[in-house]
C-alpha cells in the first residue's frame, strides 16, 4: 500500500494465514508443545455464517483432547444420524434415509466420544477462545497476507493491518496456509489445484423460527429433512440450539437465486418448505457457494504447508471437509513442534503429505461421486479414525484427574510417544527400558481385557504416535537385547491405516 508505515521485524516460529478451523487447530496443536506461533486473518472479526455443521467421530476425539468436548458438545443438536425424506416438515409421514455419519451406538463402539451436530460458527468461538489462552500463541483479526517468499532458511512475510494500513514484516521458519480455497498462500506457493470446480451452485438461506410444535417430542429426530415438494425442494437441518434452521438446496441452471428473491418469497418457500401456512421466519443471512471436488497437486513448497481449503475442495456430501480440513491441521501440527522441538528430523515433514493426500483424494472423490445408494457409515468412518488405536474403555490411572471411573485407551495418548504395556510387561514401566532418544516416553500397563482387546500378548508392548497411530509392537522384553527405537524414520512411520 503506497505510504503505508512498517512496523519493525518481526519473528516467529510458525505463521498460520486464516483463522477457520483448520487454523485455529494448527495453532493449538503447535501452542500445546510451546511453540511460538502468530495466526493471521483478513477477516476483523468471526464469521457468522454457519457452514458446517457436522463435527466427526475423530474430530470430536480431538475437542476431548483438549478439554473441549463439553463445550462443543453444549453447543449441538440433539439430533440423530439420518435424513427424513418427506414433502414437508409437517407432513407427519416420510422415509428414512442412512447418512454417512455413524449414528449414537455405532459411535459408542468405537470411540468414547460420537459426532456432533454443531454449527461451525458456534465452534470456531470455542476454538479462538482456547487458542487466546495459550502463552505462545497469538491471533490477528483484520491482518492480511500480501507478500510471501522463502529460502531454505527461512519464510518471509508481510502483513497489511487492514484497518491503519500498517504493514509487517514477519521472518517465521514455517507458513501454514490454512485461508480458504482461493488461498493466497497456495498461489505463493505455486501450487495448482486439480479436480472439477463446476459440479453446480449450493444456496441456503439461515433463518430463525419455532419449529418443535411441528416436530413434536420424537425419541429420534433426523439431523436433515429432506422435502420433495417441488416448489419448495431442497434440505432443512437445524442449526445447533435453539430457533435457528437453515434451507439449502442445490441452484438449477436459470432458477432465481434466494438472496435474489424478496424477503416475503423467502418466506413463504420456508413457510411450503415446513408445511406450515402462518410461519413467519426471521431471515438471518443467505450463502451461497460452488460445488467444486479439487485436490491441491501437493501440499507442501519448501518450509509453506496447505491444510483445509487451500489444499482440498469438497462437497457437502459426507460432511467430510471441515473434519478432514481439522485432522490435516493436528497432523502438520505435532509433526512441525516435533521438528522444531528438536525431537525429530526434518524428513518427519515429509510424512504430512504422504500421509494425509490420500485421505484428502479419497474424501474429495467421494463427496463428487453420483450415489448409486445411500452412504453408510461402514464407509466413512474407517476413513476418519484414519487407522487409530482402537478404543476401549479401562480403569482409569489412581493419578488421572478425571472424575470418570473409565477411560478410553484414546485418552492415555499423549504428545511424545506413549507405550501400552501388556498386563504381564512389568518390566516395560522401568526407566530407560525403552530408549527413545529425544522424544519424551509415557508408559501405561494394561489390565487384562484391554490387553487382550488390543491383541497384545501379556508382556507385549506397542508404541504410538501422538495421533493415536501404532508405529511397533513387540511380543515380550527381550533383556538379552533390550529394545530401542533409534531410527526416528522407524519410530514415525505408523502401520498401514487401511
Amino acid at each position: 500500500m503506497t505510504g503505508s508505515q512498517q512496523s519493525p521485524l518481526e519473528r516467529v516460529q510458525v505463521l498460520i494465514v486464516g483463522a477457520g478451523p483448520a487454523g485455529m487447530v494448527a495453532g493449538i496443536t503447535l501452542a500445546g508443545y510451546g511453540i511460538d506461533v502468530l495466526l493471521v486473518e483478513k477477516r476483523a472479526e468471526a464469521s457468522a455464517l454457519s457452514r458446517a455443521m457436522l463435527i466427526s467421530t475423530r474430530t470430536m476425539e480431538l475437542m476431548r483432547r483438549w478439554g473441549l468436548e463439553a463445550a462443543v458438545r453444549a453447543k449441538a443438536s440433539d439430533v440423530d444420524a439420518y435424513t427424513y425424506v418427506t414433502e414437508s416438515l409437517a407432513a407427519g409421514t416420510g422415509s428414512e434415509l442412512p447418512m454417512a455419519i455413524p449414528t449414537r451406538a455405532e459411535a459408542v463402539a468405537v470411540s468414547p466420544t460420537r459426532p456432533a451436530w454443531a454449527p461451525q460458527d458456534d465452534m470456531e468461538p470455542i476454538l479462538l477462545a482456547r487458542l487466546r489462552t495459550m502463552p505462545t500463541a497469538a491471533v490477528r483479526l483484520g491482518c492480511e497476507l500480501t507478500e510471501l517468499r522463502q529460502d531454505d532458511n527461512a519464510v518471509y512475510a508481510t502483513l497489511l493491518d487492514r484497518r491503519t494500513g500498517t504493514t509487517q514484516p514477519i521472518e517465521a521458519q514455517y507458513v501454514i496456509g490454512g485461508d480458504g480455497p482461493y488461498s493466497t498462500v497456495r498461489d505463493h506457493l505455486r501450487i495448482a489445484m486439480e479436480g472439477v470446480d463446476n459440479l453446480g451452485d449450493y444456496e441456503s438461506v439461515q433463518f430463525r423460527a419455532s419449529l418443535d410444535a411441528v416436530i413434536g417430542d420424537q425419541e429420534r429426530k433426523p439431523a436433515v429433512y429432506m422435502i420433495t415438494r417441488p416448489d419448495a425442494a431442497g434440505f432443512l437441518s437445524r442449526r445447533g440450539q435453539g430457533d435457528r434452521w437453515s434451507f439449502a438446496r442445490g441452484r438449477a441452471p436459470g432458477q432465481t437465486k434466494l438472496s435474489d428473491l424478496k424477503e416475503t418469497e423467502v418466506a413463504e418457500l420456508l413457510a411450503r418448505a415446513a408445511g406450515i401456512d402462518t410461519l413467519q421466519p426471521r431471515i438471518e443471512r443467505f450463502s451461497s457457494f460452488a460445488l467444486a471436488a479439487m485436490l491441491a497437486e501437493r501440499y507442501r513448497e519448501g518450509r509453506g504447508f496447505l491444510i483445509g481449503d487451500a489444499a482440498h475442495r469438497m462437497t457437502p456430501r459426507g460432511g467430510t471437509g471441515m473434519n478432514t480440513a481439522i485432522q490435516d491441521a493436528f497432523d502438520v501440527g505435532w509433526k512441525l513442534a516435533w521438528v522444531l522441538r528438536g525431537w525429530a528430523p526434518a524428513d518427519l515433514l515429509d510424512t504430512y503429505e504422504t500421509e494425509r493426500r490420500p485421505v484428502g483424494r479419497h474424501n474429495v472423490d467421494f463427496s463428487a461421486a453420483p450415489p448409486t445408494e445411500p452412504a453408510t457409515a461402514a464407509e466413512t468412518l474407517p476413513w476418519d479414525l484414519n487407522g487409530r488405536l482402537a478404543h476401549h474403555w479401562l480403569p482409569a490411572p489412581a493419578t488421572a484427574a478425571a472424575a470418570a471411573d473409565l477411560i478410553s485407551t484414546i485418552d492415555l495418548i499423549g504428545d511424545g510417544l506413549t507405550l501400552l504395556a501388556g498386563h504381564a510387561g512389568e518390566r516395560w514401566t522401568a526407566t530407560g527400558a525403552l530408549a527413545t532418544g529425544p522424544i519424551p516416553l509415557t508408559v501405561h500397563m494394561l489390565d487384562q481385557g484391554t490387553t487382550d482387546a488390543l491383541g497384545l500378548p501379556p508382556g507385549g508392548a506397542m508404541l504410538v504416535r501422538p495421533d493415536c497411530r501404532e508405529i511397533r509392537r513387540w511380543s515380550h522384553y527381550d533383556e538379552a537385547d533390550p529394545p530401542r527405537v533409534e531410527s526416528l524414520a522407524a519410530a514415525t512411520q505408523p502401520l498401514p491405516a487401511y
